[in-house]
């Protein structure tokens, strides 16, 4: 029996079986053991190319060197400190780089109608997993505004918590705690061209006529949802929206961030500034963190100061080591020039996709910088989502690691390293070409 025999067959006798879906054959999933760069290793030795960065988390590449080394000598320093007891240097460390890489860096320029230039400052709220992330902004928008409605979108994916739920559009996740959610959020068409936004605002504004609504959140670029891009105005909608009726912009960034499409952060290419923004999976290279970042008036208005008890914290709250990681990522992504790298393989990425043709079925790619999607349709339009599924499989057996996206899991995403190379990326999607074209989709 091989290693990655064993090591499923104790996920099968002692793990949930709802967590990881296993075929019958053994022939999916493979058993990670080791990641370097854009390569990981299999529990038998096998060498595959990642082209997820394990869900848009390795950025600046599997253990990288540096953020490795951050964190192990965080880890022998100190592995766990008190979060909203007693804090430690590397938290406080973050929330100002965390603060700098935002609303610092997006408001430093002098802006006539605001009484001084100073760049407004972020304060941030540490969490462990995205959706907390999220859980902390929609806490932030309730005590802020005093409305607990929320304005979300189709195809959204906030995660998989209790709070989370109620703004995560597919059923497929809510239904079965339906009567156990709380329902405040109000879900608006996500609009895929221009011609979608006079429709998208009348809707919204339906739901802000109908309902008390505190705060829009939304993806700048949806990623589980299909890698799903909204027209550049969407955004700056969304912002006159929210302050003519009194309701905060919340962004999750939680994908997006770091680099992923181009841009520090996806809401860069419209120029939008949020009220919060939703930040994790690539804030550390590894290690679970994550953050919701607001503005420093806002939070401190939203928030009453600590008298000795929080009434938002976690005992892992800015884990130490994860600081650690966090600051040396960020440096990196900025050492590498990571952004602007995510801009041109980007467009080569596209390029290349572009020109995969199907006799079987029809073809259509999207992306910005390293976030990309490969949607595979039938002839008739509906989504060929049993072929999507089997071709990711028969890559998967060719040594590069891929994933469906999308309700229907007909959209093939491209969100590797931002270290990865133009010739492996070239080789990834020859051979991806190679399959849609050849190979039998049962």
């Amino acid at each position: 029996m091989t290693e990655t025999k064993k090591i499923l067959r104790l996920l099968q006798d002692f793990e949930s079986r709802n967590i990881v879906f296993m075929e019958p054959d053994g022939s999916w999933p493979m058993v990670w053991e080791r990641a370097r760069g854009a390569h990981v290793w299999d529990a038998d030795g096998k060498k595959y190319l990642d082209l997820t960065a394990a869900f848009g988390v390795a950025a600046a590449g599997h253990a990288n060197p540096r953020v490795v080394k951050a964190g192990q000598k965080q880890l022998a320093r100190l592995p766990h400190a008190m979060g909203d007891v007693h804090p430690h240097p590397r938290k406080a460390e973050l929330a100002r780089e965390l603060s700098r890489l935002t609303f610092e860096r997006w408001t430093k320029s002098a802006d006539a109608r605001r009484p001084t230039p100073d760049p407004i400052r972020g304060k941030v709220i540490f969490s462990n997993s995205g959706f907390e992330a999220v859980e902390s902004a929609l806490k932030t928008a309730m005590l802020a505004t005093g409305k607990h409605g929320v304005i979300a979108f189709s195809g959204a994916y906030h995660g998989l918590g209790y709070g989370a739920l109620n703004v995560t559009h597919r059923d497929f996740f809510r239904g079965p705690f339906h009567y156990q959610l709380r329902e405040f959020g109000h879900f608006v068409q996500f609009p895929s061209k221009a011609g979608d936004l006079a429709a998208v605002e009348w809707a919204i504004h339906r739901v802000l006529r109908r309902e008390r609504i505190g705060a829009i959140l939304v993806e700048p670029v949806q990623a589980r949802g299909g890698i799903n891009i909204p027209p550049r105005q969407f955004l700056a909608t969304l912002r006159r929206l929210c302050n003519d009726h009194g309701a905060l912009l919340i962004l999750d960034e939680i994908y997006t961030g770091f680099g992923r499409t181009g841009k520090w952060f996806a809401c860069e290419h419209s120029g939008v500034v949020p009220d919060l923004i939703c930040l994790g999976k690539a804030l550390t290279g590894g290690l679970p963190l994550s953050a919701c970042v607001g503005r420093a008036d806002l939070m401190d208005a939203a928030w009453p100061e600590s008298r000795g008890e929080a009434i938002h914290t976690s005992t892992f709250l800015g884990h130490p080591v994860g600081c650690a990681m966090a600051l040396a990522q960020i440096g990196e992504i900025e050492r590498l020039n990571l952004c602007q790298r995510s801009v041109e393989l980007g467009e080569f990425l596209l390029n290349e996709l572009s020109k995969i043709q199907s006799s079987r079925f029809k073809v259509e790619t999207r992306g910005l910088g390293l976030m990309a999607g490969v949607e595979i349709q039938l002839p008739d339009g509906k989504p060929a989502t049993a072929a999507t599924v089997q071709a990711v499989k028969n890559m998967l057996h060719r040594g590069f690691i891929l994933l469906p996206e999308g309700e229907h899991a007909n959209i093939i995403s491209f969100t590797p390293p931002l270290t990865i190379t133009q010739a492996q990326l070239a080789k990834a999607v020859a051979v991806l070409a190679e399959v849609l074209a050849t190979d039998k989709h049962r």
